[in-house]
């Protein structure tokens, strides 16, 4: 063991969309700060995604396996490097609605209530989109949330078949908008991304040291189990102790819940700050169905995804319960989570020459259909040894089956506005629904709130029972709503982020 001679004022665990963004609302505060990376730096050929490499090399895995309900292993689709799962999503940044902080009832149960109210969240919703340089329209979506302002740049032009399909789904009575991005528009990296605009200008600050390839594989606290004194890190085959003031988690609601339970001592026999128990419970990653509407003409291929669609979000004439949320994936070779789902393109990927392949997607347009689960605290993480488990049954199906099924009747309607020959056999169209591997969106596990004996953190997501010990990933959520988490948890970070900088001075 080799203990660093340092003492920090702040240690951050994870560059992802929490961590990378608290790193970057911290720095100028001239406190030294230590952030802990358990993967590296992507190099850029890595990050161009636009390839049929994606579907058939499963190259965004986890060297881990985790498991199953059954006990069965299973590698998941997430990625440990500098900038964390932001380094693969979809550049999506797109605000929760105002009624998703509220008691939201669904068929099959009750999403809870927030203890803090979209409006506490607004001005961060803006830092964030201004901070991850967002492109978008405030848009005429019944379910658009207020916002304070416009967003920083102007949204993005749809591809041109895209176009033509956005204009015949608006003429059925929908309201298909654009779609919220962060961009850099730097043509080898566009996609913004917790590196870009959170890490990367820290590099050379003096006050800032990081530490890529570094796994947090402990927590250590006082005699008194109050406070984190140090934590335990793997570099290489060596183990490291660093010491901080304050340490803030921000792994993954999977990781920094399986941290927390693999840090019981004495103190915290269930695992450090699970005195309720609720450490890794009511685990959330939505339900999702991926589409593929076959195109009459050939699109680019390498487009970025630029329509969403939320006229079923709280459901439709036929059902009185929320149904969710769709966008388009945008070129469907350089969608990850898309690859990942049987038995669409993934399938047929292990069988079909690389050229066969392209000329399928270019003929293609996909849809993702998110809808949300109820909480559940048998969804869970949990530590058996050196295994990490993931218990999770899915629930709320007919809801989502509804979105999937609404969703086909305005695809055929498309299709016969536009002129698509390739359907005139009849519609059909391919799709799937996500299979375990797919982790995107995760979020519960170490819910906020103000009652100690139903939360893990309290209303500034530190921990009640640890008095230095914070978490900024997507844990906090209480719920999950039916849009991607990413812009939460960066408006979140920012809050966060406020009040620590009123705790260093």
């Amino acid at each position: 063991m080799i203990i660093d001679d340092q003492h920090y004022d702040v240690i951050i665990v994870g560059t992802g969309a929490g961590g990378g963004t608290l790193a970057s609302k911290l720095a100028s505060t001239g406190k030294k700060i230590l952030i802990l990376e358990r993967g590296d730096f992507m190099p850029l050929e890595i990050q161009n995604r636009a390839h049929v490499d994606i579907f058939k090399k499963e190259l965004y895995r986890a060297p881990e396996n985790w498991y199953d309900n059954a006990g069965e292993p299973f590698s998941p689709q997430t990625n440990y490097a500098v900038g964390g799962n932001t380094k693969i999503y979809g550049a999506a940044l797109i605000r929760m609605r105002e009624k998703d902080f509220e008691t939201v009832k669904h068929q099959e149960g009750i999403s809870p209530e927030w203890c803090l109210k979209y409006k506490d969240f607004e001005p961060y919703y803006t830092e964030a989109e201004k901070l991850y340089k967002v492109h978008g329209q405030v848009s005429k979506d019944p379910t658009e949330p207020t916002h304070s302002s416009e967003y920083p740049y102007p949204a993005v032009d749809h591809d041109p078949e895209i176009k033509k399909v956005v204009d015949a789904i608006a003429g059925q009575g929908l309201h298909p908008e654009t779609l919220p991005l962060t961009l850099t528009r730097e043509e080898e990296d566009p996609t913004g991304d917790s590196e870009v605009f959170g890490i990367a200008p820290l590099l050379d600050s003096p006050n800032i040291t990081i530490k890529a390839n570094a796994k947090v594989v402990c927590l250590l606290t006082n005699s008194s189990g109050n406070t984190v004194k140090a934590v335990e890190v793997e570099i290489g085959k060596q183990s490291f102790l660093f010491f901080g003031d304050i340490v803030v988690l921000a792994c993954g609601a999977v990781n920094s819940a399986a941290l927390l339970l693999r840090s019981a001592n004495e103190k915290h026999p269930d695992g450090l700050a699970n005195s309720s128990g609720q450490v890794g419970r009511n685990l959330m990653k939505h339900l999702m169905t991926a589409v593929v509407q076959p195109s009459p003409k050939p699109n680019s291929g390498n487009f970025l995804r630029s329509v969403s669609v939320n006229d079923f979000y709280w459901g439709d004439e036929n059902f009185a319960y929320p149904m969710g949320h769709i966008e388009n994936t945008g070129g469907l070779l350089q969608d990850i989570t898309f690859a990942e789902s049987p038995p669409i393109l993934s399938v047929l990927a292990k069988a079909m020459p690389g050229f066969g392949l392209k000329q399928l997607a270019l003929r293609s347009i996909g849809w993702w259909l998110h809808s949300e689960i109820v909480p559940d605290p048998n969804n869970r993480v949990e530590v058996k040894g050196d295994k990490l488990f993931f218990h999770y049954t899915p629930n709320n199906w007919e809801a989502h089956d509804r979105l999937v099924h609404r969703w086909m009747d305005v695809l055929k309607l498309v299709d016969k506005e536009v002129g698509n020959a390739v359907l005139k056999r009849g519609s059909i169209y391919p799709r799937g629904e996500v299979p375990i591997e797919v982790v995107a969106n995760q979020c519960g596990t170490c819910r906020f709130g103000e009652d100690p004996k139903t939360s893990v953190l309290d209303i500034n997501c530190r921990t009640h029972d640890v008095d230095n010990l914070y978490v900024v990933d997507s844990s906090f959520f209480p719920s999950s709503s039916a849009v991607t988490p990413a812009l939460t948890i960066i408006a979140n970070a920012l809050r966060v982020g406020e009040h620590l900088k009123e705790r260093l001075q």
